[in-house]
């Protein structure tokens, strides 16, 4: 395993145990984070604090939460592109149709784009 994909299961096993620190560990200062849904660009930001801080309110939405990467492969020689299956327990109401305790499942893809340190500069989900 090289030390990309390395840093991208690091980041996955940080995400699933609510580590937010450890998700970090391997970005850039200046990493952009976009999330993408349905083709529409829902959420973009841009810094560590500001994705920190993005973290740590979206993991209060979940009592639980686990993504399984299903495959990793390259798109280029910086980005890798990452087929996740995505599961998770509601643990706050965000709607009329999604209340506490609802289970979530969704299939995406992410795709990390390193810089030459090897920190990832750019994380984009699509769903």
């Amino acid at each position: 395993m090289d030390i990309r994909e390395k840093i991208i299961r690091n980041y996955v096993n940080a995400y699933n145990n609510f580590d937010v620190e450890g998700m970090i560990a391997d970005f850039a200062s200046d990493i952009r984070f976009t999330n993408i849904a349905g083709g529409e660009t829902t959420l973009v930001v841009e810094g560590l604090d500001a994705f920190k801080e993005h973290a740590l309110q979206a993991a209060g939405l979940f009592s639980q939460r686990r993504q399984t990467i299903t495959s990793i492969s390259p798109t280029d020689k910086d980005a890798l592109q990452v087929e996740i299956e995505y599961w998770a327990i509601l643990a706050q109401d965000l709607s009329d149709e999604l209340r506490k305790g609802h289970e979530l499942r969704l299939s995406g893809r992410s795709i990390f784009s390193f810089n030459a340190a090897n920190q990832v500069r750019e994380l984009v989900d699509l769903s």
